[in-house]
């Protein structure tokens, strides 16, 4: 706050209007919220961590109002960048009444991919003191050649949901942006909010490069239920939908004013909501389905639904996880495992989302073993351990889609652009030999593609660095959006109404007269034509639902370390564990259960052959890369045919006959020396990056999406930058881009950080050699993902209910 006395009563005069509103609530503002307010006032950068619904957004808004109160002014003061379009809607409505209720005259607009027309023609003419907008709104701003002027005065920019955005690609290009605005005004403040983050020194570094965390003084209080299987109640030993849990999930609804039902996964999201429909006592209106394909008038609508009280449930994915403030909703229920204690902690918030009022959340685990994860979640809520986002580091697809949205915006030269670029914690260890290999990537499109005029983008005038081609210019702008977009077709009905998007390898299986479930509907194709499925409305359904990339949410290493400790010392005060009991009982009569300092391998024989079970538990990703290099070892002692199947607690790999194995063989094959070369042996390493190299093309503009109506199919984009690839691999090995691909398959896909740091801890256990006559439990899912896969020809669903029985039946 400035240090001059009249000043500082001009501050607390103009801070008493905001206090009053308050007092019009019957609230009083938290100690929180009155020391963010300060440190704006002294003009600090700074980074708000409190828990769901105790008042991060005013404790962010309060310092711009007062600021705003005490310098008036017109134009662009304060920034408010959010990472999902629904919580844009739900924000812009909210600052609004706060802006009203300190009586400034600041105009507020809203700036996403789903603004009208009328919108962005208000926001051209400046005509906003206060702009709600995402990372991608605000990169499409930074193009353009007066967005200087624009920004020039600028206050300062508040992040939401920074945990959201600081661990991936969105975030690092955010990162550039929020550079690139304070160097541009370096008075500005830069404040970012969040609820779940295990790193908040360095996501504040991420965030602003300096600056003030400011918290609750105390947590507020989660309450996490289970739908615990009663009695002699049979319950699912590997993973399902969790459909036979529908009764218990209607009484629970039924029970509140207005429920939110969390799904995984957007088909699983469907389907869930398909079942609740076909049961459901009261008018179908009262019940919705929101995840991120459905069309945004649709989302919008449902939203509508919840804040008005109209709505009784909605079944949802992360498209509500965020701070959309609905106060109606008064239970939350999440079914399966949450997957991380920071989305456990953040669906839970959605309800008691008042200051005061505790969050409550019903688990409904979809098998025996998500118990102990339930389990696993609370203990490490107990303890305060939330999972960690670090940011990216040094993305040169990113760094190439900003450098073309500095050119566009008036050009740079390349030193002041590096030192620009590397102020940010993203860059700031970007050695200059491979800025330098970006931007001339950008001029040329790299040595293999230099005699081809449409890839070389940038021009260099006089040391500076511009863009001259309004095509050029144009397509760039066209894909700033790409880092989130995916293949996909709109649905929509041969009468007009769009419903949403869903996945091109979905439909391509599809033939007009096939019936699918999307948006909660039945819907049948009638046909395919420019990038648009066509559908009528169907009776029933007959086929299948979508599946969207990336539906599966791995283990993350916070909750797979309390699940080692739950599973290994169970508390006999858990409803969960103890529930879990019985089936642990089975596990260590047939086999055993790992302690901490342990890690168990098991050996079994059935009908399709050899099954060697390894259980780490470090998650799907990390399990996905030493399932491929375990196989590769096994096939050099003994060539052979082997496949493997993965899930977040272990592995499993079959062969026709394995060779001879021990404990110290075991312990051979799974030492982390010779760890990278044999994951470039046993993974196809060139092709997986091969795969990954159409993303980070489209993100660095090497490949074009097409233009709005003339959409390129996946396919195209597949081929295009399949031949890309193979070309610069032969001619251009060294190009930065094929660089970042295989980076990043050994970064995301494989998770090779946690996958070495897995053996490391491996190495130093004691191994566990067993070698049960059937299956145990743990081996048990890995049995059914295998069988899943495609070993068995006869009906896997009947096999695994079969397999059940002979397990239970065979436990003396």
């Amino acid at each position: 706050m400035p240090t001059n006395s009249t000043t500082s009563a001009a501050w607390r005069r103009a801070e008493a209007r905001l206090r009053a509103w308050f007092a019009e609530q019957e609230r009083r503002p938290a100690p929180f919220q009155r020391a963010a307010w300060k440190h704006w006032g002294e003009g600090r950068h700074g980074l708000v961590h409190a828990p769901t619904g105790t008042g991060k957004t005013l404790a962010a808004a309060g310092g711009p109002l007062i600021d705003g109160v005490l310098n008036p002014g017109t134009g662009l003061r304060l920034l408010w960048i959010t990472p999902l379009r629904s919580l844009a809607t739900d924000t812009a409505q909210h600052l609004t009444a706060a802006v009203e209720a300190m009586d400034l005259p600041w105009r507020v607009l809203r700036r996403t991919g789903d603004s009208g027309s009328a919108e962005r023609a208000r926001l051209r003419r400046g005509a906003c003191e206060l702009l709600v907008t995402t990372p991608e709104s605000l990169a499409l701003l930074l193009s353009y050649p007066d967005a200087r002027e624009r920004f020039a005065r600028l206050r300062g920019v508040v992040v939401d949901e920074w945990h959201e955005l600081v661990g991936n690609k969105r975030g690092t290009l955010l990162q550039l942006g929020l550079t690139r605005l304070r160097h541009w005004q370096p008075e500005a403040r830069i404040w970012g909010l969040s609820a779940t983050l295990g790193n908040l020194d360095e996501a504040l570094r991420a965030l602003s490069g300096d600056g003030v965390l400011v918290g609750a003084a105390s947590r507020k209080k989660t309450l996490i239920e289970t739908a615990v299987p009663e009695g002699n109640e049979r319950f699912p030993w590997a993973g399902h939908l969790g459909l036979t849990q529908l009764p218990r999930v209607l009484k629970a609804v039924m029970q509140a004013r207005s429920s939110l039902v969390f799904a995984n996964t957007r088909s699983q999201a469907e389907l869930w909501h398909e079942a609740l429909a076909s049961v459901w006592p009261e008018s179908q209106d009262t019940l919705a389905l929101h995840h991120g394909s459905i069309d945004p008038k649709l989302r919008f609508a449902t939203e509508e639904g919840l804040r008005v009280g109209a709505l009784r449930c909605v079944v949802a994915t992360s498209s509500l996880d965020l701070g959309v403030d609905f106060s109606t909703v008064d239970r939350v229920i999440q079914v399966g495992s949450p997957k991380s204690v920071a989305r456990l902690l953040q669906r839970a918030g959605r309800s008691g989302h008042q200051p005061g009022m505790p969050s409550r959340i019903l688990c409904v685990p979809t098998h025996l073993l998500e118990l102990a994860e339930v389990d696993a979640a609370r203990r490490a809520l107990d303890e305060g351990h939330l999972e960690p986002r670090h940011p990216m580091r040094g993305c040169l697809d990113v760094l190439a889609q900003h450098l073309m949205t500095m050119a566009l915006a008036g050009g740079f030269t390349a030193d002041d652009a590096y030192a620009e670029i590397t102020a940010s914690l993203a860059y700031a260890n970007l050695p200059r030999e491979r800025f330098d290999a970006v931007l001339a990537y950008l001029c040329t499109g790299g040595s293999a593609l230099a005699s081809y005029p449409e890839y070389h983008k940038l021009v260099e005038t006089d040391g500076r660095y511009g863009v001259e081609s309004s095509r050029v210019a144009r397509m760039h702008r066209l894909s700033i959006g790409t880092i989130t977009s995916d293949g996909t077709l709109q649905v929509r009905y041969m009468k007009g109404a769009r419903l949403g998007t869903v996945e091109e390898s979905f439909v391509s299986r599809l033939r007009p007269g096939d019936r699918f479930l999307f948006a909660g509907r039945n819907l049948e194709l009638v046909r395919v034509r420019e990038m648009t499925a066509y559908v009528r409305a169907a009776p029933n359904r007959r086929g299948g639902v979508p599946r969207w990339m990336g539906g599966r949410l791995p283990l993350s290493g916070e909750l797979s370390d309390e699940l080692r400790r739950a599973l290994a010392s169970p508390d006999p005060r858990s409803a969960e564990m103890r529930a879990l009991g019985p089936l642990l009982a089975i596990q260590r009569a047939q086999s055993a259960v790992p302690m901490l300092d342990e890690t168990l391998c098991e050996r079994t024989r059935t009908r399709e052959g050899d099954y060697l079970f390894v259980f780490p538990f470090a998650g799907r990703l990390a399990h996905e890369g030493l399932a491929a290099v375990l196989a590769w070892r096994l096939a050099r002692i003994q060539p052979g045919d082997y496949g493997y199947a993965v899930n977040d607690y272990g592995l499993t790999i079959t062969a026709a006959r394995m060779p001879a194995l021990d404990a110290e063989t075991m312990r051979q094959l799974l030492h982390p020396a010779g760890l990278r070369s044999d994951i470039r042996a046993s993974v196809n390493l060139s092709e997986l990056a091969r795969r990954q190299f159409r993303e980070i093309a489209r993100v660095a503009g090497l490949v074009f999406n097409g233009y709005p109506a003339q959409a390129k199919t996946l396919r195209q984009l597949q081929a295009s930058s399949g031949l890309l690839f193979d070309v610069l691999r032969r001619h251009d090995p060294g190009h930065p881009l094929l660089w970042q691909a295989e980076r990043e398959v050994l970064d995301q896909q494989l998770d090779f950080t946690r996958l070495r740091a897995c053996l490391l801890r491996i190495a130093r256990s004691r191994l566990l050699w067993q070698e049960p006559k059937r299956l145990s439990p743990l081996a048990f899912p890995l049995w059914v993902e295998r069988l899943r896969g495609g070993i068995a020809t006869d009906d896997w669903k009947s096999r695994v209910e079969r397999m059940v029985a002979s397990l239970e039946k065979g436990v003396a």
